[in-house]
């Protein structure tokens, strides 16, 4: 176990904010995070953090910040269909997708290239390009952060939803995710739900084409639209996707015939990306903060933004769209 007291958080979100930390802990194993949250630290805030990949710092933060150093991946189980296999929390999301594609195990191709470790993925339920992980979770294993007592999570409990778990409401500071359980195919279906896979199945041929073609087929896709966090300070998708009642929506569609739209099981989803942009806040910016040129869904630190100078800037943009189509749209990321 590593400690740092007053840790500089600059390094540990990709927002590129900085903040401190009153103490910082990095733990190995399950028992030294057992034994150190059995101290006497009863008094003390607590956060788990993996890359920061979807957190906003707006200040620093007086408490304890714990991050998993736990990265193996171990087949526990198969049989002809599927696998399923125990992952470290620590352990960088693409790099255990780029292991399950090399490897055999099927199903994450489409989630590929989405920054943050594996525990995040379990806690934040993170989707793209037609997929959501919480269809490929079995269960995840917590460290209670009062007790110190292990627990496992099963996948019906963790109220998975649309960038939702349980772990983000009601568990919301109670546990630190420590492995994830993942049940994948050994045979590879590829998943057509986004268009751009869709089309390079049919030009390929469903036989011809592999799982390491989808992968960087969407590795491709988020490299042109997205910034890279490591030359301009973002988090991704700030904003959630809103999902709207059919009869709001047949409403805003004759106001704006192109609007596109998904069908959902609750309603309809309208990209966020498309209301703001329609507000004309695509490459706009407040100060040293702004949206992404290429992508009205992220917001960027144009250099040496504040987390309140983004908190300011995602206000107004929220309001812009709600005063234009009388649509809330909610941030993805979270505040600290």
């Amino acid at each position: 176990m590593k400690k740092w007291n007053g840790c500089s958080l600059l390094n540990h979100n990709t927002f590129g904010i900085e903040a401190k930390a009153r103490l910082f802990v990095e733990y190995g194993s399950v028992e030294e995070l057992q034994n150190f949250v059995r101290s006497d630290q009863s008094d003390s805030k607590m956060l788990h953090i993996g890359q920061g990949s979807n957190l906003l710092f707006t200040q620093d933060f007086d408490g304890i910040v714990f991050h998993c150093n736990m990265t193996g991946t171990i087949l526990e189980r198969e049989d002809e269909n599927s696998a399923i296999l125990k992952v470290g929390a620590g352990m960088p999301w693409d790099d255990f997708v780029a292991f399950c594609v090399d490897h055999g195990y099927y199903g994450l191709e489409n989630l590929s290239q989405i920054p943050g470790e594996v525990g995040a993925s379990a806690v934040q339920n993170i989707g793209a390009y037609g997929a959501e992980v919480k269809k490929f979770i079995e269960s995840v294993e917590v460290v209670n952060l009062f007790t110190g007592e292990l627990e496992i999570k099963h996948n019906v409990d963790c109220g998975y939803a649309y960038r939702y778990s349980n772990f983000k409401g009601p568990w919301r500071g109670k546990y630190a995710v420590t492995h994830v359980w993942f049940s994948l195919d050994k045979t590879f279906r590829p998943n057509t739900n986004y268009a751009a896979v869709r089309n390079i199945v049919e030009e390929m041929g469903a036989d011809a084409v592999s799982a390491s073609v989808i992968r960087q087929k969407i590795i491709d896709i988020r490299k042109e639209k997205l910034p890279d966090p490591n030359v301009l300070g973002n988090a991704g998708s700030f904003f959630m996707n809103p999902i709207v009642e059919k009869e709001t929506f047949l409403e805003l569609q004759k106001k704006y015939p192109d609007i596109p739209y998904y069908e959902v099981a609750t309603g309809i989803k309208i990209p966020a990306g498309w209301l703001i942009e329609k507000c004309g806040w695509k490459g706009r910016h407040l100060g040293r903060a702004g949206i992404y040129e290429k992508q009205a869904l992220v917001i960027v630190n144009l250099g040496g933004a504040t987390g309140n100078e983004i908190v300011t800037l995602s206000h107004k943009v929220s309001q812009d769209v709600y005063e234009k189509f009388g649509i809330s749209i909610k941030p993805e990321v979270n505040w600290i």
